[in-house]
């Protein structure tokens, strides 16, 4: 088996290109200014796992996919690792500003089956570390189709 080994800025492009599907009508539904600019900015959490728990670590995020929409954000998705790096997943959550993520967190501190998950991932020890780092969308460059090799 080849083990290949992708460095950070191949794995944020890889997830960014899974999350943009051809069929991404969901993305009409990001917010805008006036101008047409985005507005959103992504909370990227990069988590750092325990490789032997993999499972338990996707029943974690499968419950975000409940809670985080109930509490207002726009969840883009959780990603596990597949090949290369078995103990690193990432998780990405849109929102139209940090106003809007800071009243999120609110929601989120007051949600029992948040609570819960975040208690159930601390009591196993299924996240070692966790980093979040908030990006804004450069304007032009999100959520742009494909282009079929005719129109190459």
């Amino acid at each position: 088996m080849t083990v290949v080994r992708i460095n950070r800025r191949e794995a944020i492009a890889g997830l960014l290109a899974a999350f943009l599907t051809p069929d991404a009508a969901h993305l009409a539904a990001i917010p805008t200014f006036a101008g047409g600019r985005s507005t959103m900015i992504t909370c990227f959490i990069r988590y750092q796992i325990d490789p032997f728990q993999r499972d338990e670590f996707k029943k974690y995020a499968e419950n975000w996919g409940r809670i985080i929409p109930r509490c207002g954000g726009r969840l883009v998705g959780y990603f596990l690792p597949y090949e290369g790096t078995n103990d690193i997943a990432w998780g990405l959550i849109a929102f139209d500003s940090l106003a809007s993520y800071e009243a999120y967190r609110k929601r989120l501190r007051e949600d029992e089956e948040g609570q819960a998950n975040f208690t159930s991932a601390q009591s196993k020890r299924l996240i070692l570390r966790e980093e979040r780092t908030f990006l804004e969308v450069v304007d032009g460059t999100f959520g742009l189709p494909p282009v079929s090799a005719e129109k190459r």
